[in-house]
């Protein structure tokens, strides 16, 4: 059976769902990565509000689409960050509150815990999202860090996650971490330390996102490999990198978009993401679950490019042989 291809609402907050659910099984979508804000998924709602989540269910299955995750990365990255102005702009105003930095902190990994309650009322079993990180701003070691800061912000980040992964395997959902610069995971070595400081415990696991991982020179398939048992969600997602002797893989501070950044985003299948040898990989460790695309490519035409996109993943997406190419050459 060919593994579902969904498409991560995040991106797409300025349709409400009535008009997105339709469009995505236009554009060739088998179900929705449901955005937790706005329109598309209220933590809140879904928990208090009779007949929110029948609802949800309902304008799905009118459209031939299923949910098979909640992405919840923007609460989720208030629990660990240094909260600044920045976090009103991302945050519901009953997370934000007064802005009090601990006071956003608290408020956001209470929220979590009830995304896990929600998600499963609403029979999901999987929550993407981000954690923060505290020490994103010493990414670059001068003036020189203290280790021990580093450290401490692992342990941290244990203290702050293991309540909400309490409840998240209380109520039988998992979640998964997508690895990503400015949070505590963001390559090979940040991983196995962000796994190992929660105690590798089966609740909290990974949202693999190549597109992460090429601006850094990672291979992706390797990484499949190395958190083979980690990998509890996949998206979709490409990224292109444009260095030229003048560009760089920092940035430049400049948007997502502007032609003197070393690396963009762009639609999958049209950037330096090999998904051969993603999907080859997956098929090795057994992953069955949902591609989901998360569309983003400030070049592209919306529409368009999430047309192109499914179209893209259903091909690209093959299942393993069940015997060996040299069978057929055996009179056994």
């Amino acid at each position: 059976m060919a593994r579902p291809i969904t498409l991560f609402t995040g991106q797409w907050g300025d349709l409400p769902l009535v008009e997105l659910a339709p469009l995505a099984k236009k554009m060739g979508f088998d179900g929705l990565e449901l955005g937790v804000g706005g329109d598309h998924f209220d933590v809140q709602k879904a928990l208090h509000e009779p007949g929110y989540l029948e609802a949800k269910h309902a304008l799905l299955e009118k459209n031939g689409l299923k949910s098979y995750a909640i992405g919840a990365h923007l609460v989720g990255q208030a629990v660990c960050d240094n909260i600044d102005a920045r976090h009103k702009n991302i945050l519901p105003a009953s997370i934000w509150g007064d802005g009090e930095p601990e006071g956003v902190r608290k408020r956001a990994a209470e929220e979590m815990k009830d995304t896990a309650r929600a998600a499963a009322k609403f029979g999901v079993q999987t929550v993407t999202g981000f954690v923060g990180s505290n020490i994103w701003h010493l990414l670059y070691s001068f003036p020189p860090n203290d280790f021990a800061v580093i450290d401490q912000a692992y342990v941290e980040f244990a203290e702050r996650w293991n309540p909400i992964i309490d409840v998240f395997e209380q109520e039988g959902v998992k979640f998964a971490l997508e690895v990503h610069p400015t949070e505590l995971a963001y390559d090979f070595v940040t991983t196995r330390k962000t796994l190992d400081a929660i105690g590798n415990r089966p609740g909290f696991g990974i949202n693999f996102d190549p597109s992460h991982l090429i601006p850094q020179f990672l291979d992706p398939a390797t990484f499949i490999e190395d958190f083979s048992d980690r990998i509890y969600h996949v998206h979709v997602k490409d990224s292109k990198r444009k260095l030229n002797g003048r560009t760089s893989i920092l940035a430049s501070h400049l948007n997502f978009g502007d032609n003197r950044r070393g690396w963009d985003f762009v639609s999958p299948g049209h950037g330096d993401v090999d998904f051969e040898s993603i999907i080859r990989a997956l098929n090795h460790i057994g992953y069955q679950g949902p591609l989901s695309v998360e569309w983003e490519d400030s070049g592209m035409d919306r529409e368009w490019g999430a047309t192109d996109a499914a179209a893209f993943v259903r091909r690209t997406d093959f299942r393993p042989s069940t015997i060996a190419f040299d069978a057929a050459f055996s009179k056994k």
